[in-house]
């Protein structure tokens, strides 16, 4: 850092010695530092992001300090880095510290005591001096200069790209990535950092990008600004973008002259990287990846369809009242007729709510289909659905990345159109979390010979990913398709499900008991609560009671193992983030041992989710668990996750997050005893039909919705999010047209 730069207001510089690192993140950089200054017996912690950092290091802070209630007196950094130490003590404690590669402690004390404080000279300008001491010959010299080069490479980017405005949190992944070539490769074209850099969106390298000079009508930045507007509207779901919308979207980010942005996307379109399509004389664009995408899914789903039952001909009549009678179970007309379609189709799909008897079709068919030597492959989108799955039907499932052998060092799967799964029948259960690029990397590696059947509710939230293949496919009005409305008996007692469907049809649940109804004492439960509040504050308040106290006394619940808030959004007062931290609280306040990572605070007994997934660990996304040991010194912990545990170094804590609270979308495939859901005005943007379908459809033996009344008529009344923009169903409808004519 230039010790000459201006201190803004209230900002102040300080340096030291690295005499611990508390903590330091592999993948952002962040830090925490303890520093002795020269001379002084006292340490300060120093909290901020470096690109790279060790015991012994003379270090440089800008920032100012800060009296944490936690943590005492800190340091906060604005910018941190490290620098060259000017002292002897400094020099022996670098050297010492293992930061240069082939220099242990006796090697740098007899360094030091050969040159002095000139012993950097040595290494930078004159290292074949070295050779003159024994223990370095031409291996160990040459491993010395190597390193001492590293630490000036990472030392030169930080200093260009801290002058145009990257902050030492990016730079840690900027270096681990590029390495030496980290400046001529962001000078070229600092836009690549928002496809290779997470956390660097468009507008941080399009700031990159003036700083060095890059004009505001730069070809280079009007076409990373469309590859940019396609990204973000795939992130809203959409594949097949219409040509107004698109260039709306690139008018507001970029603000540049009309033909330059033609031509830019002229570019784009010949060079590959966007594809445009016509219908009827309207153009829409789509990025090469969802074009092939959806391409790949109609062109499977063709290709499967027709041939020959892997089963064979089936006596249909006879062989459903035989396995009703072997089940001692009685189906529905509905339920008749959807076994019956399913047997005889070679792609199936089946829809419905709960309580619509769907697991009871997928049994009834295994139980038929038993007498038959068949191979029968169970898949699900993640790991909690996938043992839903398993536990429902008896037979093993795997979650679609498991079944067909996701590479995660390739980033590919093994299994594809070259490489298909040997099944006579493959079933898909929630197909609804399933974007279009999953759909097509599994219906490639179904085999043409194989039978599918697609199961889910299309009346979910749509998947995190771009498409929605389940409502595609039923769409298009080409596909053998079962949609099953009809509640059976046994599930009309349950408000929980009679409430879903109400919320389905776009009415308002039934009332219910008044909240006092939880308490101890009150005569009658229901499974299904609304509980009116109106400030956040009291919303807040209501939350805790019920999961900490009321729930638990009344029910007979464990507020960590059953008990799971849901709620719409990560950010704000009634966010995961904030719910987290006041839960945590108030369900784990003694816990002996903790560690921070970030501002979170991990500690024994608390409630996590796996937020990635990780296959080395065997855990996924979605998977829930609870902190058994955490080992502070180490900064490392382990979870249980259904009696396994699992060791999370320091630097793998980001795979894990808080789970006393989670997003809804979170829930997807997972079911849990008892449901809260916080509902406020301030969730106005997120509020829709699906969202609020989803969470009380994730409850079994409970649903706790407390909120604002408005809040959820409103979001009963709105169904925006399944007007996804893509086109699938048209290809779908045309392939088979295709394929019929053939």
């Amino acid at each position: 850092m230039n010790e000459s730069s201006t201190l803004s207001p209230g900002e102040e510089r300080i340096t030291g010695i690295v005499e611990k690192v508390n903590f330091f993140s592999e993948s952002s950089g962040f830090s925490v530092l303890r520093l002795s200054k020269n001379g002084e017996r006292d340490a300060m912690t120093v909290v901020g992001y470096v690109a790279a950092v060790n015991l012994g290091q003379h270090v440089e802070a800008v920032g100012c300090w800060h009296n944490d209630k936690t943590w005492g007196l800190q340091f906060k950094a604005t910018t941190l880095g490290v620098i060259p130490p000017d002292t002897l003590e400094g020099m022996t404690k670098y050297l010492t510290s293992g930061m240069v590669k082939g220099i242990g402690p006796h090697l740098a004390k007899v360094m030091l005591k050969a040159y002095g404080l000139e012993v950097f000279t040595v290494i930078e300008d004159h290292p074949e001096q070295l050779l003159g001491i024994a223990g370095i010959g031409k291996k160990k010299l040459s491993q010395i200069v190597a390193a001492w080069a590293e630490q000036r490479a990472v030392k030169k980017i930080m200093l260009f790209l801290h002058s145009h405005g990257v902050s030492t949190s990016r730079i840690a992944r900027i270096f681990r990535l590029y390495g030496d070539d980290a400046v001529a490769m962001v000078s070229a074209n600092p836009y690549r950092l928002v496809h290779d850099i997470p956390g660097i969106g468009f507008k941080s390298a399009d700031q990159i990008a003036r700083n060095i000079g890059i004009p505001a009508d730069s070809p280079l930045r009007a076409r990373a600004g469309i590859g940019h507007a396609l990204q973000e509207l795939s992130l809203e779901g959409h594949c097949r973008i219409p040509e107004p919308m698109l260039l709306m979207a690139c008018r507001r980010l970029l603000n540049i002259p009309e033909p330059v942005l033609e031509e830019a996307l002229r570019l784009e379109l010949s060079v590959g990287t966007v594809v445009a399509v016509e219908d009827e004389g309207a153009k829409s664009y789509y990025l090469v990846a969802l074009f092939r995408a959806e391409k790949g899914v109609a062109k499977s789903i063709g290709r499967i369809m027709p041939g020959a039952l892997p089963w064979g001909a089936l006596d249909l009549a006879t062989v459903i009242p035989e396995a009703e009678k072997s089940s001692a179970i009685e189906l529905s007309e509905s339920q008749r007729s959807a076994v019956s379609l399913a047997l005889s189709s070679k792609f199936t799909v089946i829809t419905g709510g709960p309580g619509v008897g769907k697991t009871t079709i997928i049994n009834t068919i295994l139980d038929i289909l038993e007498t038959v030597e068949l191979k029968v492959l169970l898949c699900a989108p993640t790991g909690r659905a996938t043992k839903r799955l398993s536990e429902a039907t008896g037979m093993e499932a795997k979650t679609i990345h498991r079944l067909l052998e996701y590479d995660p060092h390739a980033h590919d799967f093994r299994r594809g159109s070259s490489y298909q799964l040997e099944a006579d029948l493959v079933i898909v259960d929630e197909a609804s979390m399933i974007d279009v690029v999953l759909m097509n990397h599994l219906l490639a590696s179904i085999s043409s010979r194989s039978a599918l059947i697609i199961a889910g509710d299309v009346d979910q939230l749509p998947p995190i990913g771009p498409g929605f293949v389940l409502a595609d496919m039923i769409h298009s009005g080409a596909l053998p398709v079962v949609r099953l409305t009809e509640i059976f008996r046994q599930a009309q007692s349950s408000m929980i499900i009679v409430n879903a469907h109400r919320i389905n049809c776009g009415e308002l649940p039934f009332p219910s008991p008044q909240a006092g109804a939880v308490d101890e004492g009150a005569a009658e439960l229901s499974d299904f609560y609304v509980v009116p509040s109106g400030s956040t504050a009291d919303i807040l308040r209501r939350l805790l009671l019920v999961v900490a106290e009321r729930i638990p006394a009344r029910f007979g619940m464990d507020p960590l193992r059953d008990i799971q808030v849901l709620t719409p959004m990560n950010k704000g007062a009634l966010g995961t983030k904030a719910l987290n931290t006041l839960l945590q609280q108030s369900l784990n306040p003694h816990a002996a041992r903790k560690i921070v990572r970030f501002e979170t605070t991990y500690a024994e007994g608390d409630k996590v989710i796996q937020m990635v997934n990780n296959y080395d660990k065997d855990v996924f996304n979605g998977d829930i668990g609870r902190i058994t040991l955490v080992d502070e010194e180490e900064s490392e912990l382990r979870v249980e996750y259904d009696g396994r545990e699992v060791l999370y170094e320091s630097g793998e804590l980001d795979e894990i997050a808080l789970a006393y609270a989670i997003t809804i979308h979170k829930s997807q495939g997972s079911e849990y005893p008892a449901v809260v859901i916080p509902l406020s005005m301030q969730h106005y943007t997120l509020l829709e039909r699906n969202l609020i379908y989803t969470a009380v459809t994730r409850a079994k033996k409970l649903v706790m919705i407390i909120g604002d009344p408005q809040a959820l008529a409103m979001a009963i009344g709105n169904i925006r999010s399944s007007q996804r923009l893509t086109g699938l169903a048209a290809r779908i409808s045309g392939g088979m047209e295709e394929k019929l004519r053939q």
